[in-house]
Formats: C-alpha cells, structure tokens, sequence
C-alpha cells in the first residue's frame, strides 16, 4: 500500500494496521479505554465514528502537548482506536499461510513490530488530522449480518478526497474493524504481497528483524517488488 499508507496512518493507524498487541493482555489497554461496543450497543458506523471523535476531541486539547510527546500519541491510540480492531485477525491475513507456521513468539514478535513501525513512523501524522477532513457515510445494517462496510470519505491535506473504507465484523467483543480499503487498495492484500514477498526471500525473521529496527513496512515491500 505503497501510495496510501499515509492516508490510512491519519485515521486508524495501527490499526493499520495493525496487528498490535495481538496476544496482549486486557491490562495491556490505556487506563480508561472505553468499553467494547457489545457492552454500549454500538452498531458498526458508531464504532468508527465514535473512535474518531473521541481521538479527536483529545487532540484539539492540545495539539502542540502531542507535538512534543510521541508518547502521548500512543496512548490516543491504545485508548481510542485499538480496542475497536480486531489485531489478531487482522494479523492472520496479513501473514496468511506464514501465520499458520510460525512459533508463538514469532507471532507476538510480529504484531509488535509491525505496530512499532506504523506508530513510530507515521503517528505524527494524527496530530494534524482534523474533525472537518472526515465524512462518516450513514449506514443501515441487517441485524443478523455478521459483516459489514462502512464507507468513509478523507481530504487529505492537499485538498484531494480519498474514499477509505472500514471491513468490520461482529465479534463476542461487538464490532471490530479487521481491513482498511483506501481508494479501493486493501490494507490486508497490500501487505500480504509484500511480506509474503521478503518471507518468501529471506524467511520470516528477518522481516520482523528489519520492521523492530525501524524500517517501514511499505519500504520492505518496495525492495520485494525490485527483487522480483
């Protein structure tokens, strides 16, 4: 997702995907996480909506105090967006086959990193990120579907629209998002070519040692597509 990870870093970063603190302990969530959605009742469009306006209410305290302390942006995150992504689906689509043969501790290793890497590089990105650059599309859900899509619209900062669509499915936890689509481009798909691609190459610890010392994911992808 070589030209919209950006776009999708701004709104729902780890979740970006994310994959974070897959196999992390509840504990593990910022004091005073807001509850699951199957505890409020939250449909799926208020799950996106409701994260988004929480983290931004957040932010328009003080955005310079965000500015200074990396730190502060993730806890926005851990508090406001992680609890409404389903990490560890995600993960597994996003490793695919790679998933099912790794140990444990590769796995934990992964979603670790790969978090680390998303926030690291790109959390500076949500401090610039305003209520007036998002449009939630209405959206009426059967209730006996188990999936659903919630469409949304993002202006990025020069002015262009950007559709950037949520895949959600119900869980024992309420509804959690497990896929970004952004201008038609699958966050999942995207980066399951390109990881397969390197694990594939050099095996899948290597990967998690390049995105633990800091490289972003899209630039292993883009080494893969140069390789092949």
């Amino acid at each position: 997702m070589r030209h919209a990870t950006v776009a999708l870093a701004t709104l729902w970063l780890g979740l970006g995907l994310a994959g974070a603190q897959a196999q992390a302990p509840p504990a593990a969530q910022a004091e005073g996480a807001p509850a699951a959605s199957a505890a409020s009742g939250e449909g799926p469009t208020e799950v996106v909506q409701n994260a988004a306006q929480g983290m931004l209410g957040e932010l328009d305290k003080d955005r310079d105090a965000f500015r200074r302390d990396p730190e502060k942006v993730r806890q926005l995150v851990d508090k406001y967006l992680l609890p409404h992504f389903d990490t560890q689906y995600s993960a597994t689509l996003v490793l695919g086959r790679h998933w099912r043969a790794a140990t444990p501790e590769q796995r934990k290793r992964f979603v670790d990193a790969f978090y680390q890497s998303l926030l690291n590089n790109y959390g500076s990105a949500l401090v610039d990120f305003t209520a007036e650059r998002l449009k939630i599309y209405p959206n009426k859900v059967d209730p006996d579907a188990t999936r659903v899509t919630v469409r949304t619209e993002v202006k990025r900062a020069n002015g262009d629209r950007v559709a950037v669509n949520y895949y959600l499915r119900r869980t024992p936890q309420g509804w959690k998002a497990w896929d970004v689509v952004i201008d038609g481009i699958s966050y999942v798909n995207s980066y399951r070519t390109d990881f397969g691609e390197q694990i594939e190459a050099q095996g899948l610890d290597a990967v998690i040692k390049r995105l633990e010392s800091g490289e972003r994911p899209e630039a292993i992808g883009r080494q893969a597509g140069r390789k092949s």
